[in-house]
């Protein structure tokens, strides 16, 4: 199996290089409108941003922000499949300006201009993020009525573009089964709220594009793309950043397209892409080695498992996990200025895949 990653070095407000319904996911993470470490983004592309923050004028920031992101969303409405699923990761913000404390719900406004574009929204996820903060108070301290509660959440929306995806053929279908989960990783991932995830360290020499850029931890995107995609998507991350996303849809076994205006990232995008045989394929590696202790755990508490996987042969809790099956990496190359391909083992039959 090949799958092929192109990253595009321009705006994502049209994506022009992009076909009407060429994508069957879309991940990404935007710049937070109202965080600071985003200002020079936003007001670079609307000099009245500026005008307004250097003015105290809060909501007026707030909303010319995301009158910029807004072409996006629009645009990704006519790229992404009929059935496909949309997930952007977004924070709100706090901010002081004028000495007038307040909450700039990101995700709320998201929320209302994914609708107005015409997308289905669906339940979302809380990412509760682990923080080492050793002071996480705002306000008055211990006192009442001045303290504010502490923001440590995130959202990570979730949107359709129109009824169900459907799998028609039996290729499709069989494709569906074979990108399966464990059913224990469809109770964890499924969860509203996701604690276990901890925020990306970003390590890029030039500091300017490390202060604009906010990564994402990797089994974010590694997530969401099993739960929302099949083996053979495309994905898109129309706010590439570091390349995140594009990595992920590597080690899932999906095809990906990244739009990001920060060319500076390139070589920080490259570096993650041709290393990402290792990371995948340990990623595969852990997840057989927490599906062999589940095992052990259930069996020991309700005895053995009723079903059985029969590419790898080892127990598994329903009949919809019976064929799913790993494909790890062998190769990544360089196919082309900003082009990557990637080549995988095939199925793996009589036993566990065989970098185990």
């Amino acid at each position: 199996m090949i799958t092929a990653h192109r990253i595009c070095f321009e705006d994502a407000k049209k994506m022009d290089a992009l076909s009407a319904a060429s994508a069957d996911l879309v991940v990404t993470s935007p710049p937070y409108p109202m965080i600071g470490m985003w200002d020079e983004t936003f007001v670079a592309q609307d000099s009245r941003i500026g005008a307004a923050l250097d003015a105290g004028e809060g909501r007026a920031a707030f909303e010319a922000m995301h009158r910029v992101l807004g072409p996006v969303w629009e645009a990704l409405y006519r790229v992404l499949r009929p059935g496909g699923i949309a997930c952007i990761n977004i924070g709100d913000a706090t901010r002081t300006l004028n000495g007038h404390f307040m909450l700039y719900p990101n995700h709320a406004e998201i929320l209302r201009r994914m609708m107005a574009a015409g997308f289905t929204p669906l339940p979302s996820i809380l990412w509760r993020k682990q923080t080492n903060a050793p002071n996480k108070f705002m306000g008055s301290g211990m006192l009442p009525a001045g303290a504010y509660v502490t923001l440590e959440h995130e959202h990570i929306l979730i949107f359709r573009k129109g009824g169900k995806r459907e799998f028609k053929t039996a290729d499709e279908k069989r494709n569906r089964r074979e990108s399966a989960l464990f059913w224990e990783e469809r109770n964890l991932w499924f969860s509203d709220i996701w604690t276990d995830l901890k925020g990306a360290r970003q390590k890029m020499a030039d500091r300017t594009v490390r202060l604009r850029n906010g990564a994402f931890p990797f089994e974010m995107p590694y997530r969401l793309i099993h739960m929302f995609s099949v083996r053979g998507d495309t994905v898109l991350d129309p706010f590439l950043g570091t390349g995140t996303t594009l990595a992920a849809a590597m080690a899932a076994g999906r095809n990906s397209v990244g739009f990001e205006v920060e060319s500076a990232l390139w070589e920080t995008i490259r570096v993650q892409a041709r290393g990402i045989v290792p990371v995948a394929n340990e990623r595969l590696e852990a997840r057989l080695r927490n599906h062999r202790a589940f095992v052990r755990e259930r069996a020991a508490q309700k005895g053995p498992l009723k079903h059985v996987n029969a590419v790898c042969g080892f127990p598994v809790v329903t009949r919809q996990e019976a064929e799913l099956y790993f494909t790890p990496l062998t190769a990544v190359r360089e196919t082309g200025e900003c082009r990557f391909e990637v080549a995988y083992e095939g199925q793996v039959a009589g036993g566990v895949p065989s970098f185990t």
